[in-house]
């Protein structure tokens, strides 16, 4: 992924809960759906590390990982991704 013209290095993690989100752009997933996703159907009430990881890639991808452009939370629900139009995660 690239980030200001930048490389952004991704663990294999961050990369699964990244390429799900943008997948579903726009759509609120919900932690469930999430974990699944990235660590399979024996994880789904992993939240706090969940958290982590949405934490991880905003202190890697936003300007401001306190105010996310990107990356939003629907509280108690989960996260939807909301992109400019030219990012790109290969």
């Amino acid at each position: 992924m690239k980030r200001n013209n930048k490389v952004v290095h991704l663990t294999p993690t961050e990369f699964r809960v990244l390429r799900c989100l943008v997948r579903n752009r726009g759509k609120v997933l919900t932690h469930a759906e999430l974990l699944v996703e990235a660590w399979g159907e024996n994880y789904t009430d992993a939240i706090a590390s969940l958290s982590l990881y949405v934490r991880y890639l905003r202190e890697k991808i936003e300007k401001d990982p306190s105010n996310p452009e990107y990356i939003h939370t629907k509280w108690g629900i989960g996260y939807w991704f909301s992109p400019p139009q030219t990012v790109d995660v290969g």
